[in-house]
C-alpha cells in the first residue's frame, strides 16, 4: 500500500516516513512541493494521503478537495495534520473530504493507531472493489456463453430449413452478408449489425412448415399452392416471436416482414413505405438479388448486370430505393461475397 506525505517541512516527513515504516505492507512516497504532490495522487492514485494544513502555494484544503475530484480518489484515506486550536480548518477539511486528523506535534501510538484504521479502510475497500470487478467478469462470460448457445441454437435452426429448401447452405451466408453490407451503409449501430447478420439467415425458417409436394416443386406454383408458399413467413414468424432475445426477435422481425413490397402489394399483410420493419426491408433487396444470381433448378442464373437492373426497375415498387442505393454503392465487397461463399 503507498502511503503519500506531502508537508513542506523536510523534518515532519523525515519522521512521518519513519511512522509509516512501522507500519506492515506500506511505502512511502514524499513530497515537500504540495502541488507535485497533488500531481502524483491524481496520477497513481495512492493507499493514503497524509497532508499537512500550512503549505505555501497549496494550501492542505485546496490540496484535498482537488484531490477529491480527481476521478478515482473519492474513497482514499486522507489522513490531515493540524494544531489543536484550528477547529474551523478541521471543519472545512471535513467538508472538502479528510477522513481524520492529526494534531501537532505527532504522537506516535496515536499515529499508529489513526493510520493502521484508515489502511484498514482502505484494505476492505480494495477488496469491495476486486469482488465486484472479479463478478463482472463472470457475469460477462456468462452471458457471452448464454450467447453463444443462442448463436448455435440459430444456427441449428437454420440448417434445418436449408436441408427442407432447395436453395443452398451459401444462398443463406450471402444474402445475410449483403444484408449487412446495407446495414452498414443506412449507418446502422454495430450492435444492429452484428444482430442483422446472425438473424438474416432465419428469414425462410417457416418453409419447414410448407408441404414438399409445394416447397420442392421444379415448376411454377398456381395460385392455390402459391398462397399455401406464403404462410411460411407467418410460419417463422410463430416459431421465432415471443423470445426475450434482441436476436430473435428480430429473427422473427425478418421472417414476418422480408415479402412485404414498398409500395404494399407485398404478404402477409400488405404494409407499404416505412410501415415495413427496416431490417425486412434490407433482407428483401439482398434476398431477391442473390436468388436471381443464383443457379436453380428451375432457373438459369442472371447476370449481375441484369439483377442490378432489376433492383433500379423496382425500387419504390418492390425495394425501399434507400436499401437499394446502399446495395448497389457496394458491389465491390458484393463480388467479394459472392466468391467467398460459393455453391457446392
Amino acid at each position: 500500500m503507498q502511503v503519500v506525505i506531502i508537508d513542506d517541512a523536510e523534518v515532519n516527513l523525515v519522521l512521518l516516513r519513519h511512522l509509516v515504516g512501522l507500519l506492515k505492507g506500506c511505502t512511502t512516497q514524499l513530497f515537500a512541493d504540495p502541488i507535485a504532490g497533488l500531481r502524483h495522487c491524481q496520477t497513481s492514485i495512492p493507499g493514503m494521503v497524509i497532508v499537512d494544513y500550512m503549505m505555501p502555494d497549496l494550501d492542505g484544503v485546496e490540496l484535498i478537495r482537488r484531490f477529491r475530484a480527481t476521478p478515482g480518489c473519492a474513497d482514499i484515506p486522507v489522513l490531515m495534520i493540524t494544531a489543536n486550536d484550528q477547529t474551523a480548518v478541521r471543519h472545512r477539511a471535513l467538508e472538502h473530504g479528510a477522513n481524520d486528523f492529526l494534531s501537532k506535534p505527532i504522537d506516535k501510538t496515536e499515529f499508529l493507531a489513526r493510520a493502521r484504521n484508515m489502511l484498514a479502510l482502505r484494505t476492505s475497500q480494495k477488496r469491495l472493489e476486486d469482488r465486484a470487478s472479479w463478478l463482472a467478469e463472470e457475469v460477462v462470460k456468462a452471458t457471452e456463453e448464454i450467447v453463444q448457445r443462442e448463436r448455435e441454437t440459430i444456427f441449428r435452426l437454420a440448417r434445418v430449413a436449408e436441408f427442407r429448401d432447395p436453395e443452398t447452405g451459401a444462398h443463406i451466408q450471402r444474402m445475410a452478408h449483403f444484408s449487412w453490407l446495407i446495414g452498414v451503409r443506412l449507418g446502422l449501430p454495430m450492435e444492429q449489425l452484428d444482430i442483422l447478420l446472425e438473424a438474416a439467415p432465419m428469414h425462410d425458417v417457416g418453409k419447414v412448415g410448407i408441404p414438399d409436394s409445394i416447397l420442392l416443386k421444379p415448376g411454377r406454383l398456381d395460385e392455390d399452392e402459391f398462397a399455401i408458399m406464403k404462410q411460411h413467413s407467418t410460419i417463422g414468424h410463430q416459431i421465432l416471436s415471443g423470445s426475450d432475445s434482441s436476436l430473435l426477435q428480430m429473427a422473427a422481425e425478418i421472417a414476418l416482414s422480408h415479402h412485404e413490397k414498398f409500395d404494399g402489394s407485398g404478404y402477409p399483410a400488405g404494409l407499404a413505405g416505412t410501415s415495413i420493419p427496416l431490417p425486412g426491408r434490407i433482407v428483401a433487396v439482398a434476398d431477391v438479388f442473390d436468388a436471381l444470381t443464383s443457379t436453380r433448378p428451375y432457373k438459369k442464373a442472371w447476370e449481375t448486370e441484369r439483377a442490378m437492373a432489376f433492383l433500379e426497375d423496382n425500387r419504390n415498387s418492390h425495394f425501399d430505393p434507400d436499401c437499394v442505393d446502399a446495395f448497389l454503392s457496394r458491389l465491390t465487397e458484393v463480388e467479394e461475397i459472392r466468391r467467398r461463399f460459393q455453391d457446392a
